[in-house]
């Protein structure tokens, strides 16, 4: 299901980060429906390939450029978008997918523990956008969407070192979506709750973990606790991700759209 014509995102061209996974995945797929032309990156080339293909399929107009890179490097970062604009031309729009999770009570979490998350899902983040934010001040158009979560908004238990970072998110949203609207570049974020991806089912089988619950059993409570009786789906997630990225919002600056099921309402 859609809601978009399929001529929503014509002319644009979108940097889908994080391309390998549930959530981006998904995004690059609705953004090509929508007419966008797409760079997706990540590091597993095989995969990229493959969505690449799936793309051609639901839109033979559209052009899909296979960057591999691990955003964590300055010469992948830089490269990346030098490739991109090459290949396919400026860049309009930017879904800062990548991201990992992990966590741990602070009495166990290690120094490793810490950075990892705050390096991929802020750091890198952050750095990569530099890059694609400089083209798009001098063009004076754009829209950037990061990925942020609910653990964005509040904390949960066992979660400091993910939670933290995706709260940094929000802070870089917020402080870039008032520097960005000046130069009529929109930033906005996505704050999901469980997705049914790899790593939200992961998150709910570490808390079952905790919990001396089996996996199905933590799922069915989690379920249970969201008044929509479910988790999200990454195609939502990836429908919430293209309104942000269309005109259709011109004026929603800074915001973080929950995707909760009704699990968070404030």
């Amino acid at each position: 299901m859609t809601v978009f014509s399929n001529d929503a995102l014509i002319g644009e061209h979108i940097l889908i980060t994080g391309a390998t996974g549930g959530i981006g995945y998904e995004a690059a797929k609705e953004a090509v429906r929508t007419g966008a032309h797409i760079t997706i990156t990540g590091r597993n080339e095989e995969k990229l390939e493959s969505l690449k293909e799936e793309c051609k399929k639901l839109n033979s107009k559209a052009e899909v450029f296979v960057g591999p890179a691990d955003i964590n490097i300055e010469d992948d970062r830089k490269q990346l978008v030098q490739n991109a604009k090459e290949s396919i031309g400026p860049i309009t729009g930017l879904v800062n997918s990548a991201g990992i999770g992990g966590g741990a009570p602070l009495d166990d979490l290690t120094e490793e523990q810490l950075r990892k998350p705050m390096e991929l899902n802020y750091f890198s983040t952050v750095l990569l956008t530099q890059e694609v934010y400089k083209d798009m001040k001098e063009q004076k158009r754009g829209s950037i969407v990061n990925l942020s979560s609910l653990s964005g908004l509040r904390g949960t238990h066992s979660n400091i070192a993910y939670s933290s970072s995706k709260f940094a998110i929000i802070g870089f949203t917020q402080s870039l979506a008032i520097e960005a609207i000046e130069y009529n570049v929109r930033v906005n974020a996505i704050c999901p709750g469980f997705v049914d991806t790899p790593m939200g089912r992961q998150a709910i089988a570490n808390i079952g973990k905790r919990e001396g619950r089996s996996y199905e059993k933590q799922r069915e409570i989690s379920e249970e606790a969201l008044p929509s009786g479910r988790i999200s789906t990454p195609e939502e997630v990836a429908r919430s991700i293209v309104y942000l990225l269309t005109d259709a919002c011109e004026n929603i600056v800074g915001e973080s759209l929950k995707i909760s099921g009704g699990g968070v309402m404030r």
